[in-house]
């Protein structure tokens, strides 16, 4: 695994690989040999919405995305802010659409990012402009709606259980690129 830390952020020693007993048993984290400080490295929370939008689903392309993937709008809760806040705040600063309701989907491990996702349907309206980080939405009725299997695709197949629906799981991007790598 790669860390981002390479040095302690209260007194700059570089950080190393030190075991130290914990409430759990001795686990290996990045310490800092010289003071107190451990990098946990615990998941950061992500927020996510199933926009429902005008009867339809929104997913939207992210401009640094590769391929044509479509995905949900998601983003990093602020601090002073509640999860509902903050998915309000992330699909009003992504798509300028104002949410009338939220009801909490789940929450799911993604741990590729080393991120907790906290999903909701949000129930929107509103005219859609794309912030830049958005190159492009679509919109699709939920019964041709893919999900792809990763933290915030089981959220919207979640969603569609809840409507009746049977998910329909695709190949993402990301999967067929390591393919291409692997072969």
């Amino acid at each position: 695994m790669t860390h981002a830390f390479k040095f302690c952020p209260q007194c700059a020693t570089p950080l190393a690989l030190i075991t130290h007993a914990e409430d759990g048993g001795d686990k290996e984290r990045l310490r800092c040999p010289s003071c107190t400080y451990t990098h946990w490295n615990n998941p950061t929370p992500v927020l996510a919405a199933v926009i429902e939008y005008n009867g339809q689903i929104l997913l939207a392309r992210n401009a640094a995305w590769p391929g044509k993937m479509y995905a949900l709008i998601t983003g990093f809760m602020e601090a002073g802010e509640t999860p509902e806040e903050g998915i309000a705040r992330e699909i009003s600063e992504e798509t300028s659409l104002t949410t009338d309701a939220l009801k909490l989907i789940g929450v799911y491990d993604f741990q590729r990012m080393n991120q907790i996702i906290i999903a909701y349907h949000a129930v929107c309206h509103g005219e859609v402009k794309l912030s830049p980080e958005l190159v492009d939405y679509r919109l699709y009725q939920l019964e041709d709606v893919k999900c792809w299997p990763a933290g915030t695709g089981y959220a919207l197949a979640e969603f569609l259980r809840w409507r009746g629906h049977t998910p329909e799981f695709i190949d993402p991007v990301w999967r067929q690129d390591a393919e291409k790598l692997a072969n």
